[in-house]
């Protein structure tokens, strides 16, 4: 990893765990002891890797990436964390294989309408400012999952899968990190929000949304800068949603 890593301060301090529970957990440990932004967290076997709303993340062990970065960011940082992970993920790796990742709002990656990589953010706060925020990424690598098909959510492919042969993981992490810190430091760029923008797959198209209140269905009509999505509901109300999954892309209206 050092030979490809041309960061100033993402990756220069690294925990090594061949297995622990999660990645996020250990994150939490260095943060709560003082670890300074940019540590970096990584794990060959996760035994309790989650992803969002707490599902479990299947990953064989020594085929992935699992990491967490230790951050300390601005509520405006923060606030974009989401956005420019999403684009750091997708700019490496179509710099290093060629491949097109688009985004399913708000940062689900995917390749041919297949998820690869997932990101899961936490953060503590102390009043109105975080104290520090723990950024998990998980990238199929050289993961096949043919033999899963009944634990996972929805389909999944793999970096290697999609080149049609073994990917080396190093050069890879090293290129996630320099990529993840132009993000960060750019956090608040219009460049990054044009950058997420173009690689949204859902904006234009009838989505079906999993909220904390149920199911809502509508248009997407667009995003704002900090990534929240203009929906319009068949009310023709324009709603502006925050957080929620994607479940489906709905039938178009009229179809």
């Amino acid at each position: 990893m050092q030979a490809g890593l041309r960061t100033r301060w993402l990756g220069r301090e690294l925990a090594y765990k061949r297995r622990t529970t999660s990645t996020m957990d250990e994150g939490r440990k260095a943060a709560l002891k003082g670890a300074t932004t940019g540590t970096l967290v990584l794990a060959e076997e996760q035994r309790a890797g989650r992803g969002t709303k707490g599902r479990a993340w299947v990953s064989p062990p020594g085929e992935n990436l699992h990491a967490t970065v230790v951050l300390r960011p601005t509520p405006a940082k923060l606030q974009r964390l989401s956005m420019l992970t999403a684009v750091a993920i997708a700019n490496a790796v179509e710099q290093l294989y060629g491949l097109f990742p688009r985004i399913k709002w708000p940062n689900d990656l995917q390749l041919d309408g297949k998820k690869f990589a997932g990101i899961l953010i936490e953060a503590e706060w102390e009043g109105v400012r975080p104290t520090f925020a723990l950024l998990g990424i998980g990238v199929d690598v050289n993961f096949d999952p043919s033999p899963y098909s009944q634990e996972l959510a929805q389909p999944v492919t793999s970096l290697a899968l999609e080149r049609g042969r073994a990917v080396l993981r190093e050069p890879l992490l090293s290129a996630l990190c320099n990529a993840l810190e132009r993000a960060y430091d750019g956090a608040e760029s219009d460049t990054l929000f044009t950058g997420w923008c173009s690689r949204l797959d859902s904006l234009g198209r009838a989505l079906r949304l999993q909220t904390s209140d149920g199911l809502i269905e509508g248009l997407a009509e667009g995003v704002e800068e900090d990534g929240t999505l203009l929906l319009r509901v068949e009310s023709g109300t324009l709603l502006r949603v925050t957080a929620a999954e994607v479940v489906d892309y709905a039938p178009a209206a009229g179809s």
